[in-house]
């Protein structure tokens, strides 16, 4: 069966939710995302761009087990990596508003 192909990010967005139902999904997202910005901020201004490296660690790792554990699907990473990653930061400033925590 093809996989669904999306036209813009705006119609990807809503199928992006629907794969993060589950709030504590949203959560270790919240969490992987906010380490991922950390690390880059602290490589940064630690001139150590090393840290960089453990960019992936954090946020795929929070992230893969709020897929594969809590909400037990594949991440939309798979097959949309750039769209995840831009509705990973959209889900990530909602959130910061105070939405999507239930």
């Amino acid at each position: 069966m093809a996989q669904e192909r999306y036209p813009s990010f705006r119609a990807f967005f809503p199928f992006y939710l629907q794969e993060h139902s589950n709030p504590t999904n949203r959560r270790l997202h919240f969490v992987g995302t906010t380490l991922v910005n950390a690390l880059i901020v602290a490589a940064v201004v630690a001139d150590k761009p090393a840290l960089l490296a453990l960019t992936p660690v954090a946020g795929y790792g929070f992230a893969w087990i709020g897929h594969f554990i809590v909400e037990k699907n594949r991440p939309a990473t798979f097959q949309y990596p750039l769209w995840s990653l831009r509705g990973d930061y959209k889900m990530y400033g909602i959130m910061l508003t105070g939405k999507l925590w239930r």
